[in-house]
């Protein structure tokens, strides 16, 4: 298909797609307000194509793109004969809604009119277009010749064959398209606020500093960056800003409530890497901003370890999920006393406790607190959170209950760190780091599956692909167990009582079914 793609914008997200579009074969016009600004995103891209053809990752003629500056004297003239025009400039709604109209005017019946809009509704931005059922949105993610994920969004009025092409088009270019409706954030941008929520409400408890929090989700989650040096890289600024354009939309729901600490953050203008400063200290600014990875009365740090013991008993008949990092610490598991029936009936998730030498327990969390858990059992507790991958964690989150004599905490950290682990005690919160951040990620997948804004297999690649989940969040539920979600998320609101942890009907509905799977995909 040969037709002129036609590109409004010519910075970063711009130049991406005209470059995307060209490679894959296309003739691109592209076009900028600002003088000489599209005759510079040409030369930008033909020279970073050169770039990629040198390093062996492309195999086309960098000369050969049919890629060209629009004249700026005939302005969106040009796009006359466009199939499709995209349009990549400031995310304001009036600024997006006057282009589109002026666009109606020039391009053809038949012409696609495309918003990469990441925050935008293409309902809102169709409305008072005389074609409202031709405009889609085509929300590239960035950099865009290096992600795979498009979102196409679909306004009230979006036609489903507009759609369609616009989403066979990202396909022929490389991509890999989910579908959504137009809801607030669309797929990525609603689902991920927990990733920063979560950590924003641990660290805002004092519960633990922010680069345990990074560390235990990268070592034990397996995510690539942690909150904070994320929210550092994608600028404070930014991200709250999304955060707060989200929960505004949803009417202040508190599940997307923004966090007060990154809000000081932001009108401190400690804005992360690009400000040279933010959770954590760049350049000159060597050390963490004050009240963020620096002084607090918890500050957590790699605990020291003492001798593992040789044996640890199992009760609750077995079974602990625990056992795959203990016996990576070498570590013999005794079957406990049958007639030990205090511990035979944990007041949580099913599965085995372990009992360490000196009486206190082990647990893996499951949304209520350790010292909640030290209450029912009778004895110390030390809160274990939860990890991807037994075989390949490298760290892990430990709470012990008030009044856990430090020999057994030290008892209980020696035990995780013999299994290679670096351990991160934080103070007794439910839910913990990884435990309430995969659950809230699942809450709110679900959500968006009972809401129809998309399909399970879309909202799971669209995380994996768009913000490099190592797993979907509901895939991630599935193989916790839909009931030990909504187990994590009912102890977490019973705890907090303030509507930010209630689970969603879909999702308890599906831990209630022996269908879940078909119950999620309806």
């Amino acid at each position: 298909m040969r037709f002129p793609v036609g590109v409004v914008g010519a910075g970063t997200m711009g130049a991406g797609i005209a470059q995307v579009a060209a490679v894959a074969g296309q003739r691109v016009l592209v076009v900028d307000a600002a003088g000489g600004a599209a005759e510079r995103a040409v030369v930008g891209i033909r020279e970073r194509v050169k770039a990629q053809v040198a390093k062996g990752r492309l195999n086309v003629d960098p000369d050969a793109l049919d890629l060209v500056a629009a004249d700026s004297a005939a302005g969106l003239a040009a796009f006359a004969d466009c199939g499709i025009v995209i349009e990549a400039i400031v995310e304001d709604l009036a600024v997006k809604r006057s282009l589109f109209a002026e666009l109606e005017d020039v391009v053809g019946p038949d012409c696609v009119l495309a918003s990469n809009t990441s925050s935008l509704s293409p309902t809102a931005l169709a409305a008072g277009l005389a074609h409202p059922e031709r405009l889609v949105g085509l929300h590239f993610f960035n950099p865009v010749p290096a992600m795979k994920l498009v979102e196409v969004i679909s306004g009230l009025a979006t036609a489903p064959e507009v759609a369609d092409a616009a989403a066979d088009l990202a396909t022929r270019w490389g991509k890999t398209v989910v579908l959504s409706t137009a809801t607030p954030g669309f797929i990525v941008n609603r689902i991920a606020r927990p990733f920063y929520a979560e950590a924003w409400r641990v660290y805002e408890e004092h519960a633990s500093v922010p680069h345990a929090i990074d560390s235990v989700l990268t070592g034990a989650a397996g995510f690539r960056m942690g909150p904070f040096a994320l929210m550092d890289l994608i600028g404070h600024d930014v991200n709250e800003a999304v955060t707060r354009s989200v929960w505004a939309a949803f009417a202040c729901d508190p599940r997307f409530a923004p966090s007060l600490a990154q809000r000081a953050l932001v009108e401190a203008g400690w804005l992360g890497r690009k400000s040279g400063r933010g959770v954590y200290g760049y350049g000159t600014a060597a050390v963490a901003a004050p009240g963020t990875a620096s002084a607090s009365a918890t500050v957590v740090t790699p605990a020291t370890a003492v001798a593992p013991p040789a044996a640890v008993i199992e009760h609750a008949g077995g079974s602990s999920p625990l056992r795959p990092l203990l016996e990576r610490a070498g570590v013999s598991l005794v079957a406990g006393d049958r007639d030990d029936t205090d511990l035979d009936t944990a007041p949580g998730e099913p599965g085995g406790v372990i009992e360490l030498p000196s009486g206190a327990l082990l647990v893996q969390c499951d949304g209520t607190t350790a010292t909640s858990l030290s209450a029912a059992f009778g004895r110390p507790v030390i809160a274990v959170d939860r990890v991807l991958d037994p075989a390949k964690a490298t760290a892990i989150a430990v709470a012990p209950s008030d009044g856990c004599p430090p020999a057994a905490l030290a008892e209980a950290v020696g035990l995780l760190s013999a299994a290679d682990l670096d351990v991160y005690v934080i103070d007794d919160t439910p839910g913990m780091i990884v435990t309430r951040t995969v659950a809230m990620l699942a809450n709110l997948a679900a959500d968006a599956v009972a809401c129809r804004v998309a399909s399970e297999a879309d909202i799971d690649t669209a995380m994996r692909l768009g913000v490099n989940y190592p797993i979907g969040p509901l895939a991630w539920a599935r193989q916790w167990g839909m009931g030990a979600v909504l187990r994590i998320l009912d102890g977490m609101e019973n705890w907090y009582r303030d509507g930010h942890y209630r689970a969603s009907p879909l999702l308890r509905r599906a831990a209630l079914s022996e269908r879940t799977s078909s119950i999620l995909n309806q």
